[in-house]
């Protein structure tokens, strides 16, 4: 199972329709087909982004990887396997029209076991690394259709981070590395991002990392002993496919 976020989100999705529809404000006696939820339902009093309404959104990913023979820059893997998972919870008020007062939350664990081989060493590998971010942002938006179905948004945010790693290494044997690491982040950047309503107040977001200011602190402790620290700071503004990130939002208060 690899880069499944994509499905649980699309079976999320699906499920949680027959409860939105329930739930949703609608006028009195009145009803929708399949045809007029994607067409005439965003045309009367439909207005996601007006003041006071509330935003939540999720994003998620799982990656279940199996390496062998893997070339790293730093070390190759010869046999071993990797667990990913994180999500992401958003939620957020809208202060004025068009503009959204809010606060990230995001979760990240990554474990790896399995044998490497690092010039002129072959080692056996046990690790595991977690990460904690928030994010308080604000994000205004700007509708590209006149019926605010289609939006662009830019999100500005300030992340504060805490992350942890430790690492178990075994060479010959009976010789044991033992690494603990321990780090401190900061970001301030700017994140702009397209919005889609699909049915009723349930819209996908695609999102991207776009410039931002990054600083790092990172104490590491090897065998209980020795101590290192390192701190690296950063100013990145290139546009990189790969940093796009894929969700899930509900508008509440949407349609009134």
């Amino acid at each position: 199972m690899k880069k499944c976020c994509v499905v649980f989100m699309a079976i999320s999705f699906i499920l949680s329709l027959p409860f939105c529809a329930l739930a949703q404000e609608e006028k009195d006696d009145e009803t929708y087909t399949a045809y007029e939820y994607m067409s005439k339902y965003y045309k009367e009093d439909f207005n996601p982004f007006k003041k006071k309404n509330i935003y939540l959104g999720l994003s998620f990913s799982l990656d279940d990887r199996r390496e062998e023979n893997t070339t790293g820059l730093f070390q190759n893997v010869i046999d071993g396997q990797r667990n990913t998972f994180n999500f992401k919870l958003k939620g957020g008020y809208y202060i004025s029209d068009y503009t959204l007062v809010g606060v990230n939350v995001f979760y990240e664990q990554d474990q790896f076991v399995g044998d490497v081989f690092r010039d002129p060493d072959t080692l056996q590998s046990n690790s595991i690394s977690r990460r904690f971010d928030i994010t308080p942002n604000i994000r205004p938006s700007i509708p590209l259709t006149k019926d605010e179905r289609l939006s662009f948004f830019i999100e500005l945010g300030l992340t504060f981070g805490y992350l942890s790693e430790l690492r178990r290494e075994t060479k010959n044997i009976d010789e044991v590395t033992t690494r603990f690491t321990e780090g401190f982040h900061f970001r301030a950047g700017v994140s702009p991002g397209v919005t889609f309503f699909a049915i009723e107040s349930f819209a996908f977001e695609v999102q991207l990392n776009l410039l931002g200011y990054d600083l790092q602190v990172n104490q590491q402790t090897e065998n209980g002993g020795n101590k290192s620290r390192t701190i690296d700071q950063s100013l990145d503004g290139n546009v990189n496919i790969l940093t796009l990130q894929l969700g899930l939002a509900y508008y509440f208060g949407s349609k009134k």
